[in-house]
């Protein structure tokens, strides 16, 4: 069975990872984030998840070895809203973000020495409507400052959120579902941890 490497930083996706029993080693991969002029939010976020998965993949010599890289991106109006600069850049998506639905894409991409395979999983989330007081109290947590449109679903702006349709763990950061497919294709299963349990 190939190794799997994971080319992410994020412990949101390690939990994921480790949530449907796949072992893995985590990689330090450094790739420029900047979108692109005019490119629409779903190329970015799959070019990002194939540079992470392909960065990673040069810096190992197992030839059979597998990299995983992903990457998310909050939509709002076709704006793609990245990571705050500060705690004025913040305020501002949780405000913009305020009482409507933007879209959260997030893009997986396996790769080996034969080639790379990526999906792009599309969800729509819906916020209530923010008071003032509650975005700075958030900014003031920490939680938003390292986080694609200032906000973790998983943390504490779970009480933000009035609806979620599509995947809850594409929106945390590896839509597992469709992880577990493309992991497949690699000759890469879940559930390894039930294998020792077998009779």
């Amino acid at each position: 069975m190939p190794l799997l490497y994971l080319a992410s930083g994020s412990p949101r996706r390690r939990e994921l990872l480790t949530q449907i029993g796949v072992p893995f080693t985590v990689l330090s991969t450094h790739i420029d984030e900047t979108p692109f002029p005019e490119e629409l939010p779903r190329a970015y976020v799959e070019r990002l998840a194939r540079g992470k998965a392909e960065a990673g993949l040069a810096l190992l010599s197992d030839g059979q070895a597998c990299v995983l890289g992903a990457d998310t991106a909050v939509v709002l109006d076709g704006r793609i809203l990245g990571k705050p600069l500060d705690e004025a850049d913040a305020l501002a998506m949780l405000t913009a973000l305020s009482g409507r639905e933007h879209e959260v894409l997030t893009a997986v991409a396996v790769a080996n020495r034969q080639g790379c395979e990526a999906l792009t999983v599309s969800s729509r989330v819906r916020f209530r409507p923010i008071q003032a007081h509650e975005a700075q109290a958030y900014w003031a947590s920490g939680e938003p400052q390292d986080k694609a449109g200032s906000y973790a679903i998983q943390g504490l702006a779970a009480i933000f959120v009035e609806g979620l349709h599509g995947s809850y763990s594409a929106v945390v950061g590896l839509p597992l579902c469709e992880t577990a497919e493309l992991l497949s294709r690699f000759g890469i299963p879940c559930w390894q941890c039930l294998e020792g349990d077998k009779p």
